[in-house]
């Protein structure tokens, strides 16, 4: 073979490789989308230590931020008591949100986390309030009820490009989210924090809704940015993790 056709011959072989790479680059990946084969009570521990999102009983966040309707204070406490879900223990964690000092719902969340580290999302109660007095309860949904399933609020291994569904609670409940940063430095009231992860979280149910959630290593959210005109955002002012 001469020396013009084994170089040609090389070329092709390296074009058929390339090609052959992109195609089976899958791009954006998706965590698992057989959620529930995780869902036993043998791939659960007792506690959640995950280094974004620690939570422990006793601790407790304090946010703020400025809406349009005026300052919102959210305050969070991980509570002792716990809550069965799917035959799984979960943490419970109460969410109380106010505008302008008013109460205006009450909510309590269940997690738990699995052994590869990957905090799951078991659902919520929630007790809306208008006027000081409870309005409804929309917002709340419970895994295995209905037709919901569980999903995961933060991953063991946060890849940058990976996707996951964060609750499934079909035409209520849908909120996805995606990995786009892991060394974010955010500022915020309650300190400045290094090497945060950075997450955009989306919703099929309402397209235009997108926010990007920080978290910092040990402590877990600190800051939130809701997109929209004008900019909206959370912000942690005070924590204690016990």
């Amino acid at each position: 073979m001469n020396k013009l056709r084994s170089l040609t011959v090389t070329m092709v072989i390296l074009v058929i490789i390339i090609v052959s790479c992109k195609e089976d680059d899958p791009g954006t990946k998706i965590f698992d989308m057989d959620y529930m084969s995780h869902i036993y009570p043998e791939n659960f521990v007792g506690t959640i230590n995950n280094q974004f999102l620690v939570l422990t009983p006793g601790s407790t966040f304090i946010y703020t931020g400025e809406t349009e309707e005026g300052t919102e204070r959210v305050e969070v406490e991980v509570l002792s008591e716990t809550r069965v879900v799917m035959g799984i223990i979960c943490v419970v964690v109460r969410d109380r949100e106010f505008l302008e000092n008013e109460l205006i719902e009450d909510t309590h969340d269940w997690f738990a986390q699995d052994k590869d580290g990957n905090v799951w999302y078991f659902g919520e109660e929630v007790d809306n309030y208008e006027d000081g007095v409870i309005a409804n309860h929309y917002g709340s949904w419970e895994a295995g009820v209905d037709g919901a399933q569980p999903g995961i609020i933060m991953l063991g291994n946060p890849v940058i490009g990976l996707q996951y569904r964060q609750e499934l609670y079909s035409g209520e409940a849908e909120d996805q989210g995606e990995v786009v940063g892991n060394n974010e430095s955010v500022t915020v009231a309650a300190g400045t924090f290094n090497g945060c992860l950075k997450i955009k979280e989306t919703n099929p149910l309402d397209p235009e809704v997108l926010e990007y959630k920080y978290y910092a290593n040990g402590v877990g959210l600190v800051k939130v940015e809701i997109i929209q005109n004008p900019l909206e955002t959370e912000e942690l002012v005070s924590f204690n993790i016990k």
